[in-house]
């Protein structure tokens, strides 16, 4: 037979509501900060690209 003192089951206690939101506050904060995190790193060279050659247009069309 098994030592009640050696083998202890463990016993949730009731935690307090501010904790409880305290908790769900800082999951949030941290979801967030993933997700911005995770839409900034996208390629690097994809913001700051050279623009290439752009083909010239007739002075006629432009005057327009």
């Amino acid at each position: 037979m098994l030592n009640p003192s050696l083998c202890e089951v463990a016993v949730l206690e009731r935690t307090r509501t501010t904790e409880r939101y305290a908790r769900g506050f800082v999951a949030a904060v941290a979801a967030v900060a993933a997700l911005v995190l995770a839409a900034n790193a996208g390629p690097a060279g994809a913001a700051h690209r050279e623009p290439g050659p752009r083909p010239t247009a007739p002075v006629e069309a432009v005057a327009r």
